[in-house]
């Protein structure tokens, strides 16, 4: 994988999709952060259902610790770890009270600080709410780049500072939504839909899927 190729790959990816997101549902960087820390071994869909019923009633640190952690998880209980979850949702809020005036800071290492909150998770805020160029690296990504060889690595730090290293900067602030999306609809993870990938020619995936007989 030359420079040549991970520009074409990414121009690609950008013509497809100019202005790709999250499809976690937020409107303000705390909501953001909130069902980034619910989604983890859950769907996107699945932590859209919960906070569709939890922010209309509480979307602030303090309306959420007013509401109670028995109280959050009624509305959370179809996630994952809700339990383990929703102890760390009221342990985050009650640090943004006390010691951030009930906002989400814009430092990695104050939000790395929150419980439940690593380093992918300060990523994806830090990109998502904060515009800044940084990579949060989880395994739609981590699949993505080592199939690829856009950044591979053996693991999770390793392709992030690859990423950092390789992506062409007028991409850097969009890659890692590209990549994650590319990675749940179409470089899956049991058989990629190569047939239906728009580098696939780019790729250098060696085992690449053919299309089904159906397709």
């Amino acid at each position: 994988m030359n420079a040549a190729k991970r520009l074409a790959i990414f121009t690609r990816l950008r013509t497809a999709n100019p202005t790709p997101t999250t499809e976690l549902e937020y409107t303000t960087p705390f909501e953001l952060l909130i069902a980034v820390l619910l989604s983890a071994q859950s769907t996107d869909v699945g932590v859209n259902k919960a906070t569709r019923r939890l922010y209309p009633v509480a979307n602030t640190p303090q309306a959420i610790l007013d509401l109670g952690l028995d109280e959050l998880k009624t509305y959370i209980s179809t996630i994952g770890l809700y339990n383990t979850k929703g102890k760390n949702v009221i342990a985050t809020c009650q640090i943004l009270v006390d010691q951030h005036g009930g906002e989400v800071p814009r430092s990695r290492e104050a939000l790395e600080a929150l419980p439940g909150v690593g380093r992918k998770t300060a990523n994806v805020v830090l990109n998502t709410a904060f515009s800044e160029a940084v990579m949060a690296v989880d395994t739609h990504i981590f699949r993505v780049s080592n199939r690829t060889k856009i950044a591979p690595g053996k693991n999770v730090d390793q392709v992030e500072h690859k990423l950092m290293k390789f992506v062409p900067r007028e991409f850097l602030q969009d890659a890692h939504h590209w990549l994650i999306l590319h990675g749940r609809y179409t470089c899956v993870a049991r058989k990629p839909k190569c047939w239906n990938c728009i580098i696939n020619d780019l790729c250098e995936y060696k085992d690449k899927t053919p299309a089904p007989a159906d397709a």
